[in-house]
């Protein structure tokens, strides 16, 4: 889990930043962003075991408890012993964890890191939320600290082979189970954890699940489906957050630094 490989295409600007963390008093954030999927906690754990820093979660989804198989939580056991900020710390599953939210608690989460002394990892892929702390006038976030974003890219027709295997890998350890627990029926899946994907798509197959007189073929059928589509969702995702991703890096210039690792994301496929 702490092991992740990269293909770096200039180490020298990522090594003077973080050969620099110890050696200046100024207050240094560092930003890994990236698509679903592109291994962005990973690297996050991996830098946190080099130099002294604690990781902030920037995934609007991930900040609820629960759900940990869908909202692919990273589990205590493979963090490091790093602290983690902002997961799993709304209990109501129905509350819009909203872009002032996400500020707000970034910024305190922020201040308590730099006072232990260490480094401020911010990863997750809310790039909306992102944006919003960034560019915020109120905040003036980049004036204040020394930003460094991180951008883990992979092709896409090697994501989206992989975001598929992932989501066959997720349901056969548990996810359907899971979101059966946070079932209810009428809930609005366009709140709080609900919108998560994998919660709408099985929303119909729960629907039908425990009825009589639908056979157990036509149920494993409607159930398939909501795979596909969860597929297909996740997918969807992806191109959105990457159309964000460049957006972003335009205006943030060379505080961005690309890594492709699509070779590593094809060796596991």
């Amino acid at each position: 889990m702490c092991c992740f490989f990269l293909q770096i295409s200039n180490p020298k600007k990522l090594m003077a930043f973080t050969t620099s963390i110890l050696a200046e008093k100024k207050n240094k954030i560092l930003f890994i962003l990236g698509a679903t999927g592109t291994g962005k906690t990973k690297l996050s754990i991996n830098l946190g075991t080099r130099y002294p820093a604690e990781i902030i979660n920037s995934d609007k989804i991930q900040v609820y408890k629960g759900l940990h198989i869908v909202t692919n939580k990273v589990p205590e056991s493979e963090r490091c012993s790093i602290p983690h900020h902002l997961l799993g710390i709304i209990d109501d599953p129905e509350y819009d964890f909203t872009m002032n939210d996400f500020c707000k608690n970034v910024l305190e989460s922020i201040d308590l890191i730099i006072g232990n002394g260490r480094l401020p990892i911010i990863v997750g892929g809310s790039n909306s939320y992102i944006k919003k702390l960034v560019e915020e006038p109120t905040i003036a976030f980049l004036s204040k600290y020394d930003c460094f974003f991180i951008w883990v890219d992979v092709s896409l027709p090697t994501l989206f082979q992989y975001v598929g295997k992932r989501v066959d890998e997720m349901v056969e350890s548990g996810m359907v189970d899971e979101i059966r627990e946070y079932y209810a029926p009428g809930a609005d899946n366009s709140k709080g954890i609900r919108r998560a994907i994998g919660v709408p798509e099985l929303d119909s197959f729960f629907q039908i699940e425990k009825k009589n007189d639908i056979d157990d073929a036509q149920k494993e059928k409607i159930l398939a489906e909501a795979i596909r589509k969860t597929k297909q969702n996740t997918c969807i995702l992806v191109q959105n957050q990457l159309l964000k991703i460049k957006n972003m890096a335009q205006i943030l210039g060379s505080m961005v630094y690309k890594i492709d690792s699509t070779e590593v994301f094809e060796a596991l496929l």
